[in-house]
């Protein structure tokens, strides 16, 4: 086993763990991560832990589980992009062979939690060589099976769940919904209640509800039963952000009898600005354009459109007449996922699947990127002024806390809900009249929504909108900020369990943070 990554963005062979920081003085609580496989994943979990180096005085090592394929070219930019040097290591452990646990066809939260399911012999034997023995454990979503080793071990243990407060609203509450709802989630008349919080509409639903005969749905049962067997849950929110469906996720009349464990909102949480050549073709062009009339155009790391849809996005910002900047990818036939495990492979020869002439019209005006762009410090230009985006709860953020509007448009996974947070609740996106999911959306309306975001005065309120919201999330970060204290709590949380004789018995609900 060796280390993947070290915080310079170097790859390393060393064939024994080596830490690039001094061994932790017994002052410093010594927490390990564990992130499943994909950059979506991994980059939520290297953000928390560089947060617990450098503001909350912890030493951590990082753990990523490995997957049967290679980190893609456009993963290592943004993999070494998040380093930081002189904190820790980002550690791989090896593949685990699920060949003879699940087919080709398998979804993608199927071969997830197979993959960390049997991670776990491999992470043992990690921690078991550690020289610095760990006092706590935080696993994100779908390692939370891992919870047992920190049982294993009498040390605290978290789950970070890297995205917002109604997802894991619907989590906790799905076993529930397992028994009350007959025939598919997808097939109900109505929306489904959650008590406490907003009803999810059918069609919104998250992947793995949407078969419940598929083994994703099972899989995603089970993560549900596992997340109250931890001595509390991360989420990647602020306060201010989800004031209700907080409360009912700490009620214990509603959702909070359920969860049965402490919330902590410690967002938002994303990666740094990335280094970049000045003399960039990308940051060249956007130096020269007004401030805030670009629109961003990307699905994020996984996300793929078909050949029609695509064909149907490029007319739209042709005919918007809207300078643009788009990520573009090769497109699928698969399902919007199908890029998850293969993002950014293979070449790409753009004018073979854009409409003919589309190069030659939009030059000046748009600027194609192939596969990857350094989406942090896009989002952070001044000349961005909108975002067309696969609502992925990362990219929700670093649009948030850049102040830039979004249209939303769901892929795949949470997506559909995060867009509609995005648009009903809080207040920051447009979206399509029908999920992009259900039908192509026609060249006309993407026009409509790329004028409405970049031009109309609605756009101008959400633009403000997103603003304010932009103050507040930077606030919670600051030192006596909502997030800031939360994660002083959990450390001050942590050395209490450590102090306690085991017993078995679930810790009660802790006071919150005085702000």
């Amino acid at each position: 086993m060796q280390p993947l990554y070290n915080l310079s963005g170097r790859f390393t062979s060393r064939l024994y763990f080596s830490y690039l920081m001094e061994t932790p003085s017994s002052q410093k609580l010594h927490a390990v991560l564990l992130s499943s496989p994909g950059i979506g994943h991994v980059i939520p979990i290297v953000e928390l832990g560089k947060r617990l180096v450098t503001h909350h005085g912890f030493s951590v090592t990082v753990y990523v589980a490995g997957a049967a394929s290679q980190p893609t070219a456009s993963e290592n930019k943004i993999i070494e992009a998040a380093m930081n040097p002189n904190l820790f290591d980002i550690i791989q452990l090896p593949p685990a062979d699920i060949s003879g646990l699940v087919g080709p066809e398998a979804k993608v939260v199927t071969r997830l939690c197979v993959m960390m399911r049997e991670a776990r012999p491999a992470f043992r034997a990690a921690l078991s060589a550690l020289a610095v023995r760990p006092d706590v454990l935080i696993v994100d979503l779908f390692s939370a099976e891992h919870l047992i080793i920190g049982d294993e071990l009498r040390i605290p243990k978290f789950v970070y769940v890297a995205t917002n407060a109604w997802l894991l609203a619907l989590t906790l509450f799905c076993q529930t919904l397992d028994k009350l709802v007959e025939g598919e989630y997808v097939d109900q008349p109505m929306p489904l209640e959650i008590p406490g919080c907003t009803a999810v509409r059918p069609e919104d639903v998250i992947d793995p509800m949407l078969d419940r005969s598929n083994q994703q749905y099972h899989e995603f049962l089970r993560i549900a039963t596992k997340l109250p067997m931890g001595d509390g849950i991360l989420l990647n929110i602020w306060e201010d952000l989800q004031p209700e469906m907080l409360a009912a996720l700490r009620d214990e009349g509603l959702l909070g009898g359920i969860g049965r464990v402490p919330i902590y909102p410690i967002g938002p949480l994303i990666r740094p600005p990335e280094p970049v050549s000045p003399d960039t073709q990308l940051f060249n062009w956007l130096d020269r354009q007004p401030s805030e009339s670009v629109i961003f155009v990307s699905f994020g790391s996984g996300g793929t459109l078909s050949a029609d849809q695509l064909t149907e996005v490029a007319w739209g910002l042709e005919l918007s007449r809207q300078r643009f900047i788009w990520v573009l990818r090769a497109p699928t036939i698969k399902s919007g996922d199908g890029s998850y495990f293969d993002s950014g492979n293979g070449s790409l020869d753009m004018l073979s699947f854009l409409p003919d002439g589309f190069f030659g019209r939009t030059q000046g005006i748009g600027l194609l990127i192939p596969n990857w762009a350094p989406q942090v410090n896009v989002l952070a230009h001044r000349a961005v002024g909108g975002f067309l985006s696969h609502c992925g709860w990362s990219s929700t953020l670093e649009s948030i806390l850049n102040g830039v509007p979004m249209i939303g448009w769901p892929l795949y996974a949470e997506q559909r809900m995060n867009a509609t947070l995005l648009a009903e609740e809080i207040g920051v996106a447009i979206r399509p009249k029908v999920l992009p999911s259900k039908k192509i959306v026609g060249r006309e309306e993407i026009r409509c929504l790329v004028r409405r975001v970049m031009v109309d005065e609605e756009g101008n309120a959400i633009r403000k909108k997103v603003k304010d919201l932009q103050e507040g999330a930077q606030e919670a970060l600051c030192k006596d900020g909502s997030s800031y204290e939360w994660l002083c709590k959990l450390k001050e949380d942590c050395k209490v369990r450590l102090l306690e004789e085991p017993t078995g018995k679930k810790h009660g609900e802790i006071e919150r943070p005085v702000h």
